[in-house]
């Protein structure tokens, strides 16, 4: 693909002027909290009173481990959290990671507790990584990160008693366009990071992309209106649009759908925005002959994994679908 041939260009022209015009000014060393489950539901209880917070759950049929270490550069130590049923064996042979979203700047992965615990009650052996936000580091350290929180968990699959190959990555909002991204770009060189000569590959075989942008450069796509401020987006790449092009499209998983993208699931809000570029991705998918689904909540609004009424009927079409494609 053309974008495939512009990514070594647009990344050298990356590294190539860091420091002196890719701006920095977004990385404060400190960690964003704007977004948070409380300061989500605030903002929406008031357009729909009917909400009501996903909570941690006990559930004796699982067991969790939480603050594991995956990844360590220097002093900065990288976690991630483990939910798997109770006889420490998949049910059914499947992994999934979930990955929070935030903008790429902020929110955390415990706001995903309640999906791993109740996936992991499925039967599922769940994952919940901490990746570099753009308060610590610009694109593409996230999804360095990533790629090694996959390649962590495809080397402990027996430890944990689920099938290697029945990885699916899962993430919400900014996290779903990364697990998007991660989908699109497996075991691609320029973004593997370091570990890239390591024989643990990045393949996935499921994507679960919920309300993540699918291209950045797309006419639906909100990202990089900095009229009111510097978007999120910006802050991620230290570039604005207009500065930087190449980069925001190199960056968008649209650009690298093709026949080696696995099968991909989209749930979605009512806020078309946050899912730009699916309807494109999934023509790449179809004429690939690789399988697809949306399912769409025609009145939810972005943060709906984090609230009933949405969160159960999410985690049953996921179910549903990882079922389908990874039997």
């Amino acid at each position: 693909m053309i974008l495939k041939k512009l990514v070594p260009v647009v990344l050298f022209l990356l590294v190539a002027c860091n420091g002196w015009c890719q701006s920095m000014k977004g990385v404060t060393g400190f960690k964003d909290t704007s977004y948070t489950t409380s300061f989500a539901y605030q903002n929406d209880v008031k357009n729909y009173p009917q909400i009501e917070v996903v909570i941690e759950i006990k559930n004796v049929g699982i067991k969790e481990k939480r603050d594991v270490v995956y990844r360590e550069m220097g002093d900065r130590k990288l976690l991630l959290d483990v939910f798997q049923p109770a006889d420490s064996k998949s049910k059914n042979g499947m992994a999934v990671i979930v990955i929070h979203g935030g903008g790429w700047r902020s929110g955390d992965r415990s706001q995903h507790y309640p999906m791993a615990q109740k996936l992991a009650g499925l039967g599922y052996v769940c994952f919940t990584p901490e990746y570099r936000l753009s308060t610590e580091a610009l694109f593409p350290a996230a999804v360095y990160d990533l790629k090694e929180t996959i390649r962590w968990v495809r080397s402990r699959a027996r430890e944990f008693g689920f099938d290697s190959d029945k990885i699916a990555v899962a993430g919400f909002s900014a996290g779903g366009e990364l697990a998007a991204f991660l989908g699109v770009t497996q075991n691609m060189p320029l973004f593997e990071g370091r570990a890239n000569s390591t024989k643990v590959n990045t393949s996935v075989n499921a994507i679960i992309d919920m309300d993540g942008t699918l291209s950045f450069v797309h006419p639906e796509s909100g990202e990089g209106d900095d009229s009111n401020g510097t978007s999120a987006a910006t802050y991620w790449f230290g570039y604005a649009k207009k500065e930087n092009p190449m980069l925001w499209e190199a960056a968008s998983p649209l650009g690298y759908a093709s026949s080696d993208t696995p099968p991909t699931l989209f749930i979605n809000s009512s806020v078309e925005r946050m899912h730009a570029g699916r309807d494109d991705f999934r023509k790449a998918l179809f004429l690939n002959d690789i399988y697809s689904e949306v399912v769409a909540f025609d009145d939810a609004p972005h943060s709906f994994v984090l609230y009933h009424p949405w969160f159960e009927p999410t985690v049953k079409a996921m179910d549903s679908f990882l079922k389908k494609v990874l039997k």
